[in-house]
């Protein structure tokens, strides 16, 4: 997933993201664990888009607080 595509993702959306590429991280480690796993670089790209999601919902966050710091509440 491009972060291109992640920034135009809303709030609950990149939740939603974050929990399901939490969810193949675990499968790929599983997958890890009984030496199925085809493509090792496949956990280190999945942990960077986990990264990304994060960064963008604290950004986010941050950018709420501002505008709501900026109102007088």
């Amino acid at each position: 997933m491009d972060l291109k595509d992640l920034r135009q993702l809303t709030e609950p959306e990149l939740a939603e993201k974050a929990k399901q590429f939490t969810q193949e991280l675990f499968n790929l480690r599983f997958q890890m664990g009984t030496g199925r796993l085809e493509n090792p670089m496949q956990l280190r790209k999945t942990k960077r888009i986990i990264a990304r999601v994060k960064t963008i919902q604290r950004e986010l966050a941050l950018a709420g607080d501002k505008s709501t710091a900026a109102k007088g509440i």
